[in-house]
């Protein structure tokens, strides 16, 4: 007993210790454990009334593990709504092929849109012609943008999101705050959120 009490002391402490500290970050700002209130309230990427599964959130285990980007589940041809607005930049809408293999990466379909402080969001494994939106529109917080699909290296119908921005010159993913019936919240993985009416 004492050697197993040992090694599981070792391993979750190696574990702790091998984190990232911008892992531990976003951990603490899901946990409430830090407070800040400098970034943008973003809407929750579905329409108003709906809620949907986090199924993976930032840095998990499955496909998210070195990455800050959140899979919400969602039948095929669920509405996408932006979470924040913006202009689009880039979108594709031509694949209809999906599966878990990382060969499948090349054929996901998605939208970017930029924000006015320059941020980006990305929206990924949109249905084929599911990109309700064109390259240079000027959407609105909470339009309507797509339809939900499993398009590239995709498990299972889902919305891949992610927001990133430029510092020092670099691109990086930034963590995000929604809006909740309970106020604005960093998501965690395994939870339903409503986006509120």
């Amino acid at each position: 007993m004492k050697i197993f009490l040992v090694l599981a002391f070792v391993f979750v402490t190696g574990c702790v210790a091998s984190k990232a500290p911008e892992q531990i970050k976003i951990r603490n700002l899901q946990k409430g454990r830090t407070t800040e209130d400098t970034s943008f309230v973003y809407t929750l990427p579905y329409v108003a009334g709906t809620s949907h599964l986090v199924v993976q959130g930032y840095y998990s285990s499955f496909s998210h593990k070195n990455r800050i980007a959140l899979d919400f589940k969602m039948k095929k041809g669920t509405k996408i709504s932006a979470a924040r607005g913006g202009i689009v930049v880039r979108t594709k809408e031509e694949n209809n092929l999906g599966g878990l293999n990382r060969k499948y990466r090349q054929y996901a379909n998605y939208i970017v849109i930029e924000h006015a402080d320059g941020t980006r969001a990305g929206y990924w494994h949109l249905q084929q012609n599911g990109v309700l939106v064109n390259v240079g529109d000027t959407v609105k917080q909470g339009q309507v943008i797509g339809l939900s699909g499993k398009t590239g290296y995709s498990a299972f119908p889902h919305l891949h999101f992610l927001v990133w921005g430029t510092h020092n010159g670099r691109w990086q993913n930034l963590p995000t705050r929604f809006m909740t019936p309970n106020g604005p919240k960093y998501l965690r993985p395994l939870r339903r959120y409503r986006h509120r009416k």
